[in-house]
C-alpha cells in the first residue's frame, strides 16, 4: 500500500480528535470569519478535494485551520501545504525542533525510545528530505567540556562511566541484527527501543570522557537505524521514519558519518518502498554528495538503492549507472571484519539481487533472472540461509521474472520456496511480497500447476 499517498496528515488530525468533514468545516468557518475573511463555505466535499490532492486550500482557509489546531501561522507560511499540519502533531514538537547538537540528539532519543504506532502517512514530507540531509552534513558533533585535569565532561555531575560500557551495547547490538535475522522483526524491535532509553539515559545522566560521548551517541545511532528497520519491516512506516530521524541526529553527534549514511540508505529504502522514490533520491543523493563517509560498503548500497529509485521511477540509463556503481565501490571495500558491523550482511550477490528487482521494475525480466542466477554464483554468493525473510522477497522477485516471461512452471516452484522460507518470520514486507505474487498468478489460474499453488496458499 502507498502510505505516503493514501493518508493525508488531515486525515490522521481529523481521526484523532474524532472529527467529520463537517465537524471540522464548521470550525474552520467560525476562525475564518473571527481573523476578517469572511465566510466560508462547508460543502464536505471540499476537504475530500483536499486530501485527495485535486486542490489546495486558500492561505485564508489554512490559516483559519491553524487557528483550529493551534499551529502558529508562521508555520503555514514556512511549511506551505501540507507540510505545517505536521506541526500540529504535538509528539513530533522534538523531532523538527530540536537543534542539531549533541543535547538535542539526546531530547529526540527520549522521545523515540518507545512504540509509536502511526500506519498512516509518513512525518517527512519530500521536501523536507534535503533540508534533513543538509543538516545532518554541518551538524554539531559531541565534544566534552573538560574540567582540569580530569578529561571528564562536566555538563553532569553523575556516575562516571569508561568505554567498556559502549563495547557493551556494540555487542548487544549485534546480537539483535543476527536475531532479526533468525526471527524477524516484531520482538526485536521492543529490544531496540529499550537499548534507545538506556543509552539516552547515560548519554544525559553520566559524566564520561568525549571519546565515550561519541561512543554511546554511535551506538544510540545503530540501535535506532535497527528499530527503524524492525518498525518499517512490520508495516510502521511512521515509527520508522521517527527512528531514521533519531538515527541521523544520533550519528552526527557521533561524527559518525558512515552510520549516517547508512541510516539514510535504510530510510531511501522506506521512502520508495512507500511509494516516493523521488524522496528516496534525495535522500540518496545527499548522503554521496555530502562525501563524509568512510565506508565503500556504505557507498556501495547508496548507489545500489539508487538504482532501486530509479528503476521505479523508470529511468533505466541512470538505473543502469547507478548499479555499474554500486558494483565498483564495493570492488574498494575494506574486508567486512574492518568495516561497519551493521553491513556484515552486504557482498556482491546481494548487490546483483539489487540489480535484479532493479530490472525487475523497468520491465526487463530475462536481465533480471541474469541477475538473480549470478547472485547464487561465484565465490561471494548471497546467503539463502542467512536471513529467510530477505531471501524470500528476492525469491518472490524471480518468481514474477519467470511470470512475466510466460514460465509458469518455474514462478510456481519459485513460489513454493517463498511459502517455505516464509514460515515462522514474522515480517509484513514478506508478507506483502507474497500476496503480490499471489496476485500475479491470478491470472493464471486456469492452469493446474498455478490453481494447485493459489488453492495451497489461500
Amino acid at each position: 500500500m502507498d502510505t505516503a499517498v493514501t493518508r493525508h496528515p488531515l486525515t490522521v488530525l481529523l481521526e484523532r480528535k474524532h472529527w467529520t468533514y463537517g465537524m471540522f468545516l464548521r470550525k474552520v468557518a467560525v476562525q475564518h470569519r473571527a481573523r476578517g475573511f469572511g465566510g466560508l463555505a462547508t460543502r464536505k466535499e471540499k476537504v475530500a478535494r483536499w486530501i485527495s490532492g485535486v486542490a489546495v486550500p486558500q492561505v485564508t482557509a489554512q490559516l483559519a485551520m491553524a487557528d483550529v489546531f493551534g499551529v502558529d501561522e508562521q508555520e503555514v507560511a514556512a511549511r506551505g501545504w501540507p507540510d505545517w499540519l505536521l506541526a500540529a502533531f504535538d509528539d513530533d514538537h522534538a523531532f523538527w525542533e530540536s537543534p542539531w547538537t549533541p543535547a538535542g540528539s539526546v531530547t529526540v532519543l527520549r522521545e523515540v525510545g518507545g512504540p509509536v504506532d502511526r500506519r498512516g502517512f509518513l512525518i517527512a514530507s519530500t521536501g523536507t528530505l534535503a533540508a534533513m540531509v543538509a543538516q545532518w552534513a554541518t551538524a554539531e558533533t559531541a565534544s566534552a567540556t573538560l574540567s582540569v585535569g580530569s578529561g571528564l565532561t562536566t555538563s553532569v555531575a553523575g556516575r562516571r562511566i569508561g568505554v567498556e560500557v559502549a563495547g557493551q551495547f556494540d555487542a548487544r547490538l549485534a546480537a539483535l541484527r543476527h536475531l532479526d535475522d533468525e526471527i524477524g522483526s516484531a520482538h526485536v524491535y521492543d529490544a531496540a527501543t529499550t537499548e534507545i532509553r538506556i543509552i539516552a539515559r547515560l548519554l544525559a545522566e553520566t559524566t564520561h570522557s568525549e571519546q565515550v560521548g561519541r561512543r554511546l551517541h554511535s551506538a544510540a545511532a545503530e540501535a535506532c537505524r535497527l528499530a527503524g528497520w524492525c518498525a518499517y519491516d512490520s508495516g510502521h512506516h511512521a515509527s520508522a521514519e521517527r527512528h531514521f530521524i533519531a538515527a541521523l541526529r544520533a550519528a552526527a553527534s557521533a561524527g559518525d558519518h558512515s552510520m549516517g549514511a547508512l541510516t539514510l540508505a535504510f530510510w531511501a529504502n522506506l521512502r520508495y518502498t512507500g511509494g516516493d522514490p523521488r524522496g528516496a533520491l534525495d535522500l540518496l543523493d545527499g548522503a554521496l554528495s555530502a562525501r563524509r563517509n568512510t565506508s565503500a560498503r556504505v557507498v556501495a548500497l547508496l548507489h545500489a538503492r539508487q538504482a532501486r529509485a530509479h528503476s521505479l521511477v523508470g529511468e533505466p540509463v541512470p538505473a543502469l549507472r547507478a548499479v555499474e556503481a554500486a558494483f565498483s565501490a564495493y570492488g574498494n571495500a575494506a574486508p567486512a571484519e574492518e568495516d561497519l558491523p551493521a553491513l556484515y550482511w552486504l557482498n556482491t550477490g546481494e548487490l546483483h539481487q539489487f540489480a535484479g528487482s532493479a530490472a525487475l521494475s523497468l520491465g526487463e525480466p530475462g536481465r533480471a533472472l541474469e541477475h538473480f542466477d549470478a547472485a547464487l554464483r561465484g565465490e561471494d554468493p548471497y546467503d539463502r540461509e542467512q536471513e529467510a525473510r530477505g531471501a524470500a522477497i528476492y525469491l518472490a522477485r524471480r518468481s514474477e521474472a519467470h511470470l512475466a516471461l510466460g514460465e509458469l512452471d518455474a514462478a510456481v516452484e519459485v513460489a513454493e520456496q517463498v511459502v517455505e522460507l516464509m514460515g515462522g518470520v514474522e515480517s509484513a514486507r514478506g508478507t506483502s511480497a507474497l500476496e503480490d505474487l499471489r496476485g500475479g498468478l491470478l491470472g493464471h489460474q486456469d492452469v493446474p500447476v498455478v490453481r494447485t499453488f493459489l488453492e495451497l496458499t489461500a
